[in-house]
């Protein structure tokens, strides 16, 4: 059986199309492009396409446009939506293992942090993932958090009571913030800035990389560096669509999100680095010498608490890592 030229070319770009069959994804964030999240699905989106030869393609969506971060965990959980970049605030409503990441000043700073995730108990709090219907590809950061509202410096513990704040989704903050004598109001982060703006709540809590591409500074007055909780955030996709890649595949996109996590820190490392003049510049109040023991101990009932739900030894396993 012959083929005209016509036929054949049709025939060899039929062919060339399965061969290049493309599969799209879609990722999303609940910040800007423009920030520390934004960073790292923008540097995975291009690591995955690399990696894959241009078989798979990552869409990238930002400022919540799919959902906020519960949302998307539920839409890659359902498999409606195949990946999602989160902080772990709402993540301990579908994996209650990773709460233990959320207690206050559990961490010395951002090298303890690291060395935590990127070691065995990070790594093995990865694998409780797969049971819930995900694959944990990495572990990536927020940063730490620190605390804005639009009525007073917050030097002292003292200074928190009453303040109505905007908290995530998140058992462990909501326990410790109550500890604090705060208001808690639990909100989506596409809600907050508007929130703020209004005055529906006092302030919020998050790290410096989010306060800037939030702009935050537009609608809260004061800014306390409390460095109160460490926030990772994490690569997750849905379980079904990573099992059916193949293994080189399973391996360009575990490797993607370690990219996609490198830049991400670094770019979280720069935006502390500068944040705080940047903040000033906009006219925010920063109080930089907080006396963190005193917030230690004003939690210490709800650290008792802590101990008794996740064990001292495992607290202490993650306070004493080397």
């Amino acid at each position: 059986m012959k083929f005209g030229p016509i036929a054949a070319a049709c025939l060899s770009l039929a062919l060339s199309s399965v061969a290049f069959a493309q599969t799209t994804m879609k990722i999303s964030i609940s910040t800007a492009q423009n920030s520390h999240q934004g960073v790292a699905i923008d540097t995975f989106a291009k690591e995955v396409e690399k990696r894959t030869g241009g078989r798979y393609k990552i869409q990238t969506f930002y400022n919540g446009s799919l959902g906020g971060e519960r949302e998307s965990i539920e839409a890659v959980q359902l498999g409606t939506q195949e990946l999602a970049f989160s902080s772990t605030g709402p993540v301990p409503n579908f994996v209650p293992e990773t709460k233990i990441l959320d207690v206050p000043f559990l961490f010395r700073d951002k090298a303890h942090a690291r060395a935590v995730l990127d070691g065995p108990i990070g790594q093995d709090l990865l694998t409780k993932f797969d049971a819930k219907g995900f694959k944990a590809l990495a572990w990536a950061e927020n940063g730490f958090r620190h605390m804005t509202n639009s009525k007073r410096d917050v030097r002292t513990p003292e200074d928190l009571k009453g303040l109505k704040m905007r908290t995530m989704e998140n058992p462990v903050h909501i326990a410790a913030y109550k500890g604090f004598g705060i208001i808690t109001t639990p909100m989506a982060f596409p809600e907050v800035f508007t929130a703020l703006q209004q005055g529906t709540v006092d302030g919020q809590e998050n790290p410096l990389p989010v306060i800037i591409s939030a702009k935050f500074d537009q609608v809260q007055k004061h800014l306390s560096l409390t460095g109160h909780v460490y926030s990772p955030c994490i690569f997750l996709m849905n379980k079904a669509s990573f099992d059916k890649l193949s293994a080189a595949d399973k391996q360009a996109f575990l490797d993607a999100a370690k990219e996609g996590t490198k830049a991400n820190r670094a770019r979280v490392d720069e935006d502390d680095a500068k944040g705080v003049a940047d903040l000033r510049a906009k006219g925010m109040t920063v109080i930089d010498n907080v006396d963190k023991a005193k917030f230690v101990a004003a939690l210490a009932p709800v650290n008792a608490q802590f101990e008794k739900e996740f064990g001292k030894a495992n607290l202490d396993k993650i306070r004493d890592y080397k």
